[in-house]
């Protein structure tokens, strides 16, 4: 496959799961310092890993809040928390992942992955 197809259906993927508005202020958010960086990201990581379909959306998606998680990720666990919602994840599907982290990955991890996600959630409209 062509580095550029690649390019254009990573960026309309990720586009499609985190919006025009985010995915452009994450482009820009380091001038032209940054455009190597988010064209790895829009041609590798969306482009190719994200686009096979062995795992559907939303699992990866409850993979990627996990990792984020237990690697005290914040901004990116909140990046993921979003696109899980938009592929569909329920908050009961994000609360067994987190309850998982704290059992693997320690207490004080689950607690602010839990903060963000509530956050998260309530800003959708699917918390109280």
């Amino acid at each position: 496959m062509d580095d550029k197809d690649q390019l254009a259906r990573g960026l309309k993927l990720r586009t499609e799961m985190f919006g025009r508005e985010a995915v452009e202020k994450r482009m820009a958010a380091f001038g032209d310092f940054g455009k190597p960086l988010q064209h790895i990201i829009n041609a590798y990581a969306y482009g190719d890993v994200w686009s096979r379909d062995a795992l559907p959306p939303a699992t990866k998606s409850l993979v990627m809040i996990g990792m984020m998680a237990a690697a005290g990720h914040p901004n990116e666990l909140r990046v993921h928390l979003n696109g899980a919602v938009k592929n569909g994840c329920t908050p009961e599907q994000i609360q067994e992942v987190l309850l998982l982290l704290a059992l693997y990955s320690g207490i004080p991890a689950a607690n602010e992955a839990h903060r963000i996600a509530a956050e998260v959630l309530r800003e959708r409209g699917l918390m109280k």
